[in-house]
């Protein structure tokens, strides 16, 4: 029996969304750095572009419908058996549903087992892409395709379980939440290859941002769809869904539920020890974007500032040995010292004031998309679409 769903809000209790005032750049360098990060980060990645900027496919939500979006890279040993299991449990439901499969630049034949699944389901679709662009932009092209008013996701792996999608979409509708993310309370993994780095990387976001991170790694998750068209995905941050969307709307929406972890049975782990680097610098991004986003010279203002004030104090002491006690300076390693300080503190300065412009009058009508699609194939028989580019 499934355990009951056990919510969790991702806010830190000590968390808020106050904004930081004044303009003086010395009061921010040295203040800004505890700032909260949640209210930095909104105005940078939410958008207001028109649907049709985003995807050719994409049209007003439909009320009811439930879009589910499953990435699929080099799947063919469990791609048919994955898809036909979650037709079957959505088929199931009273629930209007669609589902989109995203062939994320296969080079086996998972495009081919996705498209025999799918040839008595005029509810799917499949989007194949032109290349491997990853994670992040297959889902992202998944929800751009999508046209319900509820959005869930899945990894193609089949160690997600089909049947959570129904109780998380209750608790979504009953407690008028934004987001119901997967927790893998039992997991089915290695625990030196994927536990221990998945709890040290949960916990450090936890630590670093505010926001309280039980499993962001969980595929399956339950979104208003909405609030998820606020943010954007890009690069590899589909790991930290929660934490962007924790930017745009009230994190007392956004929950954890405890969900069903099967052992991978067929094919080969995209993930293992390796991807830790990567985890690492994402890490570091999110922190970046979080803290700084809106507002880059504060980042290179809080660095650069004190360079250049320690490097003027530097110099200045040189030049009162100078010019009052009349001693040789020519030679000292602290003048060198003192110069690097000045020059080093105005670069960052001046990188951050040209950030500050890239930022400001970044557009914000319309956002490029990081993927191409090849094709659209059809379910239900239907012929392939013409290709989007």
């Amino acid at each position: 029996m499934q355990p009951a769903p056990r919510p969790c809000p991702l806010t830190h209790p000590a968390s808020s969304l106050s904004q930081h005032g004044g303009i003086n750049l010395a009061w921010h360098a040295f203040g800004l750095l505890a700032m909260p990060a949640r209210a930095q980060l909104a105005s940078f990645i939410t958008f207001k572009a028109p649907m049709n900027s985003l995807s050719e496919f994409t049209q007003q939500p439909q009320t009811g419908l439930l879009s589910v979006v499953v990435p699929f890279f080099n799947e063919e040993e469990i791609a048919f058996d994955a898809c036909r299991e979650l037709v079957e449990q959505l088929q199931q439901d009273a629930q209007a549903w669609e589902l989109i499969l995203v062939d994320d630049g296969s080079r086996d034949a998972t495009l081919s087992e996705l498209a025999r699944a799918i040839e008595t389901v005029p509810q799917a679709r499949i989007l194949q892409l032109s290349k491997n662009f990853k994670q992040t932009a297959a889902l992202q092209a998944g929800i751009d395709a999508s046209r319900g008013e509820f959005i869930a996701t899945l990894d193609g792996d089949m160690q997600n379980d089909p049947k959570d999608i129904r109780p998380m979409l209750s608790k979504l509708r009953d407690e008028n939440l934004d987001l119901v993310a997967g927790w893998r309370e039992h997991r089915k993994d290695q625990f030196l290859a994927r536990k221990l780095p998945s709890r040290i990387a949960n916990w450090f976001i936890s630590l670093s941002t505010g926001v309280q991170s039980i499993d962001l790694g969980c595929g399956i998750k339950l979104y208003r769809a909405s609030v998820l068209r606020q943010i954007r995905l890009i690069g590899e941050m589909h790991r930290f869904i929660p934490i962007w969307l924790a930017t745009v709307t009230s994190p007392e929406r956004l929950c954890y539920v405890s969900v069903n972890h099967r052992a991978r049975t067929a094919g080969q782990s995209k993930y293992g020890i390796s991807r830790t680097y990567r985890v690492l610098v994402d890490l570091l991004t999110v922190i970046f974007f979080l803290r700084f986003s809106g507002r880059p010279a504060h980042f290179f203002g809080a660095i650069g500032l004190p360079m250049f004030l320690a490097g003027g104090g530097v110099l200045l002491w040189l030049a009162t040995l100078k010019l009052f006690f009349d001693q040789a300076i020519g030679t000292r390693p602290l003048l060198t010292l003192g110069v690097l300080l000045m020059l080093s503190g105005i670069h960052l300065i001046c990188t951050g004031v040209l950030a500050e412009f890239v930022v400001r009058n970044q557009s914000s009508g319309f956002k490029a998309r990081t993927y191409a699609i090849r094709q659209v194939i059809e379910g239900g028989g239907s012929k392939p679409a013409q290709a989007h580019h």
